[in-house]
């Protein structure tokens, strides 16, 4: 029988604001949950769905125990999926990883092969988790916007929680685009790293007038890519231009959103919403190909740490306490380990 490391989340509330609900486990492939494509993890990714999951905020996992992990890349071991096979490099993000099913923060996973993709060629599995769910939400993002008119000559692109790992990609691949990217972050010792990856601006979010703003203010964006959410996506919307295109990603900063109608039937802003989690496999494909081509982040190198397995819980909390910049990679597989796959 197979034993292998991984990092499960338990039922028990976390005492303080970092605390952990998870732990290392030694497990057997008979603790994994059903699917037909056993893979061998090689990396992972933290986002901060996972830090959420880890410290029993938000109340994220919905089955306990559950192993975390949004995200992952690897090789198949064995695969009753007609479209892969043993030795197939594979990456999966979303669905019910790490929420409902087991996930990527072991060095085993079990998995229904429509929730897997093949790993393009032009991409490692440490670069496709730097990218993971936070590139497929950014590529995703810009190819709506751009399929709603959005190019470059239409003007700059506002990008908020722009530190983060969807706005430091988003920053990357707009400007890789060819387009005018300006930063809003609250962090404003990373204005200058902002810049190498492509910003042309950054603004700091402490300089916003969000509580007192127009309700139509004058239009500054072709488009936004929103992580925050709340006042900053109010305030996002009344100074898009004509026909602008924001991309609302994400909630961090506040699930709720107060807003005029006057953006939109004055000035045909479109308003899209982006779910990367439940995206269909097309949708997926099509940004992944994006991701390997046009879209391929230039800066990944300095976007991505990578961490060992055994130091996967000390990160948690610099999600939680906002401090965590770019992306953190997971190395979950042993230095030099082999395996046969039969």
């Amino acid at each position: 029988m197979t034993f292998f490391r991984a990092f499960c989340i338990e039922r028990s509330a976390p005492a303080t604001r970092e605390a952990l609900c998870g732990r290392f486990l030694s497990l057997d492939e008979t603790a994994l949950d059903a699917g037909d494509v056993l893979i061998r993890v090689e990396c992972s990714s933290v986002n901060f769905k996972d830090a959420l999951a880890a410290t029993g905020r938000g109340k994220v996992v919905r089955r306990f125990p559950c192993v975390g992990g949004i995200d992952l890349a690897g090789t198949v071991l064995r695969s009753a999926a007609p479209r892969f096979a043993p030795g197939e490099k594979v990456i999966a993000t979303g669905y019910e990883l790490g929420v409902a099913h087991h996930g990527g923060y072991a060095e085993r996973a079990l998995l229904p092969g429509g929730w897997l993709l093949p790993l393009p060629a032009s991409l490692s599995s440490q670069e496709s988790m730097a990218i993971g769910t936070a590139g497929l939400t950014a590529a995703m993002a810009i190819t709506r916007m751009e399929e709603n008119g959005l190019k470059p000559e239409r003007g700059p692109v506002l990008v908020t929680g722009a530190s983060g790992g969807v706005g430091t990609l988003a920053i990357d691949m707009l400007a890789g685009r060819g387009y005018e990217v300006v930063a809003l972050t609250a962090k404003a010792e990373q204005a200058d790293w902002l810049r190498g990856l492509g910003a042309s601006r950054v603004m700091l979010r402490s300089e916003l007038p969000l509580d007192a703003f127009k309700p139509l203010d004058k239009g500054i964006w072709a488009g936004v890519i929103d992580n925050l959410g709340g006042a900053t996506l109010a305030w996002a919307l009344s100074t898009s231009k004509p026909t602008g295109v924001v991309a609302s990603i994400g909630l961090a900063a506040d699930s709720h959103l107060s807003a005029s109608m006057m953006p939109f039937v004055l000035r045909g802003v479109s308003l899209l919403g982006i779910d990367s989690v439940y995206a269909g496999f097309s949708v997926r494909e099509r940004a992944w190909a994006r991701l390997a081509a046009d879209l391929r982040p230039r800066h990944l190198a300095s976007i991505m740490r990578i961490i060992p397995f055994e130091a996967l819980p000390q990160v948690f909390g610099e999600f939680i306490a906002a401090r965590a910049t770019g992306r953190t990679v997971v190395q979950i597989a042993r230095s030099g380990e082999t395996e046969d796959m039969t």
